[in-house]
């Protein structure tokens, strides 16, 4: 299913990124997972989860790219 959604643009929508704290603490975890190997369920889970958001920012940030980009042309 594909659901479109419009909404208004930030001026520093260049700015869509992860807070500080929370790319520490995945940096933290991944860091974690190299050297034992593994990490429990609840660290896996919440890895998983900051990945899935950094992902999301990302497509945000470079749909925004886009969509920019259109609207100077």
């Amino acid at each position: 299913m594909t659901v479109l959604v419009e909404l208004d643009l930030p001026k520093d929508w260049r700015k869509f990124r992860m807070p500080a704290a929370l790319h520490n603490r995945l940096q933290e975890l991944l860091d974690r997972q190299d050297l034992e190997g593994r990490l429990g369920a609840k660290e896996r889970r919440e890895a998983v989860a900051l990945t899935q958001l950094v992902d999301m920012l990302s497509l945000m940030r470079l749909r925004a790219q886009v969509a920019a980009k259109k609207k100077k042309t």
